[in-house]
């Protein structure tokens, strides 16, 4: 049996050659030459030896050279291994030399970065888009793009079998180093073809904001890989602004959007700044992933733009989607729904090492996946493999609720929860009321170290700024105050710091643990 992420992209081609596949600004690509240019790409890179198994690391923006590449890469029988594109060469680096690529595609200001990482492994690099190179000048780098236009696009797809190396996704590193977790064909082609056929619903008509980072598991599998395989328009979006998606939802007639919560956050920031309100969208569906989404920033997306939002779960281990708010089971805002299409979820004791001990229903324990999506294990690391894949279930670290009807919880991640005076506080919960002051923009809750206590509770706020609607300059005392009148005594927050922004991962996910270490830096420094 052979199976390819790259069919994906071909069959489409055949299915719906003169559909729009890619847009970015006036570049608009047919599915018919998104391919064809896909198997120019693919000799390109095979001239440079690129072969079964060997590893490429794409080092690419949201333009239409990603898709080219990503599927050049698998046609080839190669394996995709995405950079961030915010890393630095020393960073780069260590991707590059954990994964064991065999060079770096890259293109543009990333060349910048990209060069002396691969350099310092001591790897080849080529160039994409247009063959631009970085602002110091030209390399000695092969520009594949312009060799793509002088080659015949490669005929045949070389075949996988379902367990072989597809994508290999590097996780945020906010414990240590980052772990390259291995998607397998059949990971990475079911959880796309579960997306778009059983959770998003796609359509050939459909038109897609790609907004999130493609590098990326969400951006990746939900827009690219699930919108490529229905057939639907992927409008791209290389650095998200909220007045700039607002502009494309309307110009675009965009019908579906996927985004993280900061990118909601932007889009009802840009809505009101529209005096006669948001112009015609024709939004459908609206997706959020990667990190939890205020309720109140749920309900006031579907107030504003007149489309629901439906919540998910997943992690780059999972390919990533895991559990949806899916129409079929209806949505329950709050939730991250339901397990999808071939995967079992249930809550274990999170204390227990070793072995899995299942809770019961509406307890609160650590999230277990067990289904076609979970990953083969983390390339390098078979202890941290071995830290998680036990009895065929994948331990994800966080901490959740299973209701008797099936609708998943995440209450926090295992590692975030804090313990004050011997009581338990989620953060998410305390996140949730906060969200809903009409003064803070965003917020994040940690556990600060306290001698009375054990741990502190400590809310990290984005004020709202005055052209936004906020009612004049928040204070501690009065945030606090708001807090304690509507949470209970041993989950109000006592400390309140303000900050211009957080620090943001790759999915959205705020870094609490980047947030620890500056708040343990700055102490320091004053005492």
């Amino acid at each position: 049996m052979t199976l390819t992420l790259a069919g994906i992209l071909a069959e489409s081609a055949g299915r719906y050659p003169d559909r729009t596949a890619v847009v970015l600004g006036t570049e608009r690509v047919s599915y018919r030459e998104l391919w064809e240019q896909t198997r120019r790409y693919a000799a390109a890179l095979a001239e440079q030896g690129v072969g079964p198994g060997d590893r490429v690391a794409v080092l690419l923006p949201n333009v239409p050279d990603f898709p080219r590449v990503y599927y050049a890469v698998l046609s080839l029988g190669a394996v995709v291994v995405p950079v961030h594109g915010l890393l630095v060469a020393r960073e780069i680096a260590y991707l590059l030399r954990d994964s064991g690529a065999r060079l770096l595609v890259t293109g543009g200001p990333l060349l910048a970065q990209g060069r002396p990482a691969a350099a310092e492994v001591g790897i080849p690099v080529v160039t994409v888009m247009n063959g631009a190179t970085a602002p110091d000048g030209d390399g000695p780098e092969t520009a594949v793009d312009r060799r793509a236009a002088s080659l015949d696009p490669v005929d045949a797809l070389v075949g996988r079998e379902p367990q072989d190396e597809a994508v290999i996704l590097y996780t945020s590193g906010t414990t240590g180093f980052p772990k390259g977790a291995m998607l397998t064909q059949l990971n990475m082609t079911m959880n796309a073809w579960v997306t778009a056929n059983s959770v998003i619903d796609l359509r050939p008509d459909d038109v897609i904001l790609g907004c999130l980072p493609l590098f990326h598991s969400f951006g990746q599998t939900c827009a690219m890989n699930a919108g490529f395989l229905a057939g639907s328009t992927l409008v791209l979006m290389p650095r998200f602004d909220g007045a700039g998606a607002l502009a494309l939802l309307s110009t675009e007639r965009v019908s579906v959007f996927m985004g993280v919560p900061t990118m909601y956050i932007g889009l009802l920031a840009a809505a009101r700044q529209v005096p006669d309100g948001p112009p015609a969208l024709w939004l459908r569906k609206a997706v959020s992933g990667g990190a939890s989404l205020p309720r109140a920033v749920l309900e006031s997306f579907g107030e504003t733009f007149g489309a629901d939002v439906y919540e998910g779960y997943g992690l780059s281990e999972t390919s990533p989607v895991a559990t949806f708010n899916q129409e079929i089971f209806g949505r329950q805002p709050g939730t991250v729904g339901r397990p999808v299409w071939g995967t079992e979820a249930r809550i274990a004791a999170a204390d227990v090492e070793g072995r899995i001990e299942f809770l019961p229903v509406g307890e609160v324990g650590e999230v277990v996946l067990r289904g076609h999506h979970i990953f083969a294990g983390y390339l390098n690391k078979p202890e941290a493999t071995a830290a998680v894949l036990i009895d065929g279930w994948f331990r994800t670290g966080d901490l959740g609720t299973l209701a008797d009807d099936g609708f998943l919880t995440i209450v926090d991640r295992k590692k975030d929860l804090i313990l004050r005076g011997g009581f338990n506080v989620y953060p998410r919960e305390v996140e949730e009321v906060l969200a809903t002051h009409p003064g803070i923009a965003q917020v994040a809750v940690i556990g600060v170290p306290d001698a009375t206590h054990g741990e502190e509770i400590c809310a990290v706020v984005v004020p709202r700024p005055a052209d936004d609607g906020a009612d004049g300059e928040l204070e501690e005392a009065a945030v606090i105050t708001w807090a304690r009148e509507r949470m209970g005594g041993h989950k109000y927050p006592r400390r309140v710091e303000f900050v211009t922004e957080l620090p943001l991962g790759p999915s959205g996910k705020v870094l609490k643990r980047e947030l620890i270490a500056r708040r343990s830096a700055a102490e320091s420094a004053g005492g």
